[in-house]
């Protein structure tokens, strides 16, 4: 088993900036590829970025390309996405999610654990 607990959200002023954690504890994490994703009112999950076991490999929705980064330390057992540039439209709660695969995965039934969420709120 694997428990994941975000944090970091909050609200920001659309051009702003947040950084978001996800802390994982049990199994070695370093044996997972971790993936973030959203969930905006009224609408269903969707994929905002994933990285490899190693970090080697990333790969982003195009909404958030150019603006969101993400990053791991396996040494910290967690996942970071750093957000800029923040708009309205990225305004939702934020998972992240893990997988025991080898690659980075887009699809939310690839994955096996998931956090409780963290809300961000960018205001125009």
């Amino acid at each position: 088993q694997v428990q994941l607990v975000e944090s970091g959200g909050g609200l920001v002023q659309a051009g702003g900036s947040l950084r978001l954690s996800c802390a994982a504890s049990g199994r070695t994490f370093s044996s997972y590829a971790m993936g973030w994703f959203r969930r905006a009112p009224g609408k269903g999950r969707e994929f905002v970025a994933a990285i490899s076991r190693t970090g080697g490999s990333t790969d982003y929705a195009d909404s958030v390309k150019e603006r969101f980064s993400i990053s791991r330390d396996n040494a910290k057992n967690t996942v970071y996405l750093q957000m800029n540039r923040l708009r309205p439209e990225d305004t939702a709660v934020y998972y992240c999610a893990a997988t025991a695969g080898a690659s980075v995965y887009r699809w939310p039934n690839e994955y096996d654990y998931w956090g409780q969420g963290t809300q961000v709120t960018v205001s125009s």
